[in-house]
């Protein structure tokens, strides 16, 4: 017995050695092809398919760790990168293995204007090759369709939509509603113009900001159909012809909104998918044996060339550091402007010894007040030091976007991009007659006459409403003092065109709040001017937040274990029903939640169109 036992251990701890080694020997695989994965091979004459999905943005949102994690899992937000798209095109355009453009957009519900118009300017440059570019989509929105626009060829598929309704600004109004749930929604602001508050004083908008608003809406559309009409070689005005007689014009095709935009010369042919593919075909040939043609995917294309081509930095280097999204307090992750986070970037450039200029890309409509006078040190620290500081303005630069920006040596915006916005704004509701209502009182007792303001559940006393109302009162002269110094304006000139009132880059330029119209390569090329750098010899360096290396390392072996088919998902757990209900209220009451000024100040711009 003894002897059996001895031979059926010795067996299965020979088994449990072998399972060993073999999980093992997986592992190292796993980790062999995390660190030595190739790239993906690029046919010899191929099709570059651009498809951008989701938003188009200057910097992607979330902590980039957990975002890498949710592309692994197959759930991180649809975004795409405006530098992604144009170094793509960049790249291709001398590339002897691009033969071709084909731009899918259906995917791409929109983008800034100043984004989509880089992006244009990109396709143009890229067409000068002699390389064809073909545009297609199941549907074309305003955004997708001024990028379509710039292609050699547009194409729809026969049973969709070209919709241009134009600009717009409808925001909800609270006041109605607040007088019947009984808060008191203190409001200190200064300016005429500062909208943002406009919701909870009214259920209007105000005259003052209608007429603001209709000025630059139309300023807006007006480039916007010159744009389209010059990319498609139409007639000046021929677009809104169109629109002005879109009932006669569908009832003459039919009720096909497909066919009208055809008629309209708005899109060259409208084609099925599997049309589609045998006109790239025509162009592209095919590979293999299943006659599809040779294409490369924005992703792998450009993997492969960042991967030859390493990094732009150079012995002199021009920083840039972008700063998109809503300004608030302390470290924020990308996609917002922390103040402490966005300083420690900037700071970071100051102290490296290769970087001669600073360019800052800014894509924000504002937020805290602080957390922009802490990056605007910063900013003047950096030319304290010696080193010259320029601002690419993207979409929006307003409100905080603007305090962040004023210092810099030189200011360069796109005809698209919205800033101004100088004015700010504080709000503290009280729930105190709403709880009344429910009987539930507060009282008590303080040493001060200030013990016990500042809370939801009491009214704020005269003398708190007028304390807060000078702190607000100082911060726009603060403000406009800076504008002052910064721009060499006086205040009284600067508060005339102040007082919340936003303004396109061109009547910017006109009242001196911005240098020059130019995207972020003339911002880059000033920056290494004011430098003395020259042209020929300088490089880049990004700025940004990084993954530590356990980071990273985690990440490649996941993305090995994927490539050897491992299923990520099966990993994930589900999440509860009442934790994804809390997400979507946690996006609906964002507004009024996601702003922490540590004095409740803010420098804020209400200013999505669409």
């Amino acid at each position: 017995m003894k002897k059996l036992f001895v031979a059926l251990w010795a067996g299965v701890d020979g088994l449990r050695k072998i399972l060993h080694l073999l999980v093992l020997l997986f592992i190292f695989s796993i980790f062999i092809s995390a660190l030595s994965s190739s790239t993906t091979a690029i046919p010899a004459s191929a099709a570059l398919i651009i498809r951008p999905a989701g938003t188009l943005v200057e910097q992607l949102a979330g902590d980039p760790f957990d975002r890498a994690l949710a592309e692994l899992f197959d759930e991180a937000e649809a975004q795409t990168l405006v530098m992604d798209i144009v170094d793509g095109l960049s790249f291709a355009k001398d590339d002897v293995r691009i033969s071709m453009v084909i731009l899918d957009l259906s995917a791409m519900p929109g983008g800034g204007l100043s984004k989509l118009q880089r992006i244009g300017n990109a396709i143009d440059d890229f067409r000068l090759s002699g390389k064809p570019v073909i545009a297609t989509a199941d549907y074309y929105g305003q955004g997708s369709y001024y990028l379509a626009s710039h292609a050699d060829e547009v194409t729809m598929h026969p049973d969709g939509i070209l919709i241009l309704n134009g600009f717009g600004a409808y925001p909800s109004f609270y006041k109605s509603a607040l007088d019947k749930l009984k808060i008191d929604w203190n409001i200190f602001r200064v300016g005429t113009y500062k909208a943002a508050v406009e919701p909870y004083l009214r259920n209007d908008m105000s005259p003052e900001y209608r007429d603001s608003l209709s000025t630059l809406l139309n300023q807006l559309w007006t480039q916007y159909l010159a744009d389209i009409e010059g990319a498609r070689g139409l007639e000046a005005g021929s677009i809104e012809l169109v629109l002005s007689n879109l009932v006669e014009n569908a009832r003459v095709a039919g009720g096909d909104l497909a066919q009208v935009a055809v008629n309209a010369g708005l899109v060259d042919k409208l084609t099925t998918r599997d049309e589609f593919e045998n006109m790239v075909i025509e162009i592209a040939g095919t590979i293999g044996d299943d006659g599809n043609y040779p294409s490369a995917s924005l992703d792998d294309y450009l993997q492969q060339m960042r991967l030859l081509h390493g990094d732009n930095s150079a012995d002199e280097n021009v920083a840039i550091i972008v700063a998109s999204g809503e300004i608030l307090n302390g470290i924020q992750p990308p996609g917002t402007i922390g103040g402490d986070s966005t300083a420690s970037l900037l700071r970071n450039a100051r102290e490296d010894d290769s970087v001669k200029a600073v360019v800052l890309r800014v894509d924000s409509p504002g937020g805290s007040a602080f957390a922009s006078e802490v990056i605007l040190n910063e900013i003047e620290a950096i030319k304290a030091g010696g080193k010259p500081v320029v601002v690419s303005m993207s979409s929006v630069a307003a409100s905080g976007g603007y305090w962040v920006s004023m210092a810099a040596d030189r200011i360069y915006a796109s005809p698209y991009t919205i800033t101004g916005s100088i004015g700010i704004f504080g709000m503290f509701p009280t729930f105190q007659r709403s709880l009344e209502t429910l009987g539930i009182t507060t009282d008590g007792i303080g040493t001060t006459a200030w013990a016990g303001q500042m809370r939801p559940d009491r009214e704020m006393s005269p003398e708190m409403k007028t304390l807060f109302q000078m702190t607000i009162d100082k911060g726009y002269d603060d403000f406009i003092s800076g504008v002052s110094i910064h721009r060499g304006m006086s205040k009284e000139e600067v508060d005339q065109i102040a007082q919340g009132r936003i303004w396109t880059a061109r009547d910017a330029l006109e009242n001196g709040l911005i240098d020059s119209l130019g995207d972020i390569r003339d911002a880059v090329l000033a920056a290494a001017e004011l430098a003395g750098l020259s042209t020929d010899d300088f490089g880049y360096k990004y700025f940004e937040q990084e993954l530590d290396p356990g980071e990273q390392l985690l990440l490649d072996l996941m993305a090995g274990a994927k490539e050897y088919g491992v299923s990520l998902r099966s990993f994930a757990k589900s999440r509860p029903s009442v934790e994804r209900v809390a997400d979507i209220l946690d996006d609906a009451l964002a507004p009024l939640t996601r702003f922490n000024d540590p004095r409740g100040i803010y420098s804020h711009c209400f200013c999505v169109f669409e």
